[in-house]
């Protein structure tokens, strides 16, 4: 089956995962060598009756994505802009629907987006670059929003995230999964934001708050950071830092786990100990966000799908029965029920991996 799946041609019929899962509508392009890679690496499968339509002739008809097949039309939208050599107004075209179609994924489920940015198992380690710049234009954006900016600078910070790293994606693929760079390539690396903006701006990209942004996102304050040593920083630009930080730091990589989310808080405090910024990411992801593995009052391991009414009161899918014993069917459970109250974190993370998030949030039986 995976002998039919060509670069650059659309797929024959719709792509799924082993849990029948829509991965791919039929039609689309795969458009990379990484796209091909990930999809092999994640296991594809297709309808028995696609695969008999096929053989007789007859198209395949297209289904519509699901919700986190709408997400992986996020990642590879960016890979295909990364990649492809569009004229300006096609370039524009292509980042505008791909930026539309991110900010009504946060702002109709917030809480998956924050699922999707804790729980980054399931994704393989060639596809960071994707994955991050994803998560961090979605919790740029929530973050804005929390902080009341405006329409106009929330929409800004999200296309700045979305595009920070434009012209390193494949070097973030690389020290994610070898740990290591050259020479050649950390020098690539410094001057990446640079490299970032020339291409927005040949693009016809002309949103200033934007473009600054991403150039200095990876300057600092205290003159320490790159491209150019600045200590006077747009509080675009240090939100996008913020958010590039945190979530490298709750990534894992082939050379180290990812780290406590907790432990990421605090030392985002510690190095701003003041900033309105840190303290918008503290609110937003709040104690128990949605990824987040607990054991319940009654014995019962699960994860959080959505923040409850109250802090420590979140709605939980359950991964274990109160024997320990991994459930076959996922069970919704309000925490501010007193017979599924929040008990203690699970030190276990990996008790989430074997449950796809479709059947977390009731997409698949």
């Amino acid at each position: 089956m995976s002998s039919q799946i060509k670069l650059g041609a659309p797929l024959p019929f719709n792509v799924r995962d082993e849990h029948g899962h829509l991965l791919l509508a039929a039609a689309q392009v795969i458009h990379s060598e990484r796209m091909l890679e990930a999809l092999l690496a994640r296991g594809i499968h297709a309808d028995v009756e696609e695969i008999k339509a096929l053989a007789a002739g007859r198209k395949v008809q297209p289904q519509q994505p699901t919700l986190f097949a709408r997400w992986g039309r996020c990642y590879w939208g960016l890979d295909a802009l990364a990649r492809d050599p569009l004229p300006p107004e096609e370039f524009r075209n292509a980042l505008t629907e791909l930026g539309d179609g991110l900010q009504s994924l946060v702002e109709q489920q917030p809480d998956v987006a924050i699922y999707l940015m804790l729980r980054q198992d399931a994704h393989p380690l060639r596809m960071y670059g994707l994955t991050h710049a994803t998560y961090a234009a979605a919790l740029a954006w929530m973050l804005a929003r929390r902080l009341q900016w405006s329409e106009a600078q929330q929409r800004s910070v999200l296309m700045a995230a979305l595009t920070m790293n434009l012209a390193c994606l494949d070097l973030q693929a690389r020290f994610a999964v070898y740990g290591r760079l050259s020479q050649e390539q950390r020098d690539e690396l410094r001057t990446h934001p640079d490299t970032a903006v020339a291409r927005l701006r040949a693009a016809g990209i002309d949103d200033e708050d934007w473009l600054r942004a991403v150039t200095e996102h990876h300057e600092h304050t205290d003159g320490k950071g790159y491209p150019r040593g600045l200590q006077q920083v747009g509080e675009m630009a240090q939100l996008l830092r913020l958010v590039d930080v945190f979530l490298a730091k709750i990534s894992r990589r082939e050379s180290r786990p990812s780290l406590d989310l907790r432990e990421a808080e605090r030392q985002a405090y510690a190095e701003y100990p003041s900033s309105p910024l840190v303290t918008a990411l503290i609110r937003e992801l709040g104690p128990l966000p949605p990824g987040e593995v607990v054991v319940l009052a009654n014995g019962e391991r699960g994860v959080v799908i959505r923040r409850g009414a109250a802090p420590q009161t979140p709605l939980v899918a359950t991964l274990t029965d109160k024997r320990g014993i991994p459930c076959q069917t996922s069970l919704r459970r309000d925490t501010a029920e007193r017979d599924f109250a929040f008990k203690a974190l699970e030190p276990d993370r990996q008790l989430v991996a074997r449950l796809p998030p479709e059947r977390l949030y009731g997409l698949l039986p």
